[in-house]
């Protein structure tokens, strides 16, 4: 799974590299107050990736690190819960065999009508 994922990216990088190449051609960018700016296309469009990039990331970033300390606070308030009540893990809990007893069969048969 690793090598698919080096592959994707080195595949994407080889497509940017190659568009980079074909269209190296000075943009004018007309900004305010009448000043103009002379860019390089592929410059220009990764400024305008990273602009929309940015925020998005830091916001998945943030909301995942939260998330995270939620639930590491959540874990330890369980894990304190259970040893102040004396309850063993539930991974440490083996199911004890049962001791002979009868268990009685459902009913063959359609089910009867109590009226």
């Amino acid at each position: 799974m690793q090598f698919l994922k080096t592959l994707f990216w080195v595949m994407i990088a080889v497509v940017a590299v190659i568009f980079s190449f074909r269209n190296w051609l000075t943009v004018t960018v007309n900004l305010w107050g009448g000043l103009a700016a002379d860019v390089q296309l592929p410059i220009l469009l990764l400024f305008a990736f990273l602009i929309g990039f940015i925020p998005a990331f830091l916001l998945y970033r943030t909301t995942r690190w939260r998330l995270r300390r939620k639930l590491e606070n959540v874990q330890r308030a369980l894990e304190e819960a259970r040893t102040q009540a004396g309850i063993v893990s539930p991974s440490l809990v083996v199911p004890s065999a049962p001791t002979g007893g009868t268990i009685d069969p459902a009913p063959i048969g359609p089910p009867s009508s109590s009226l």
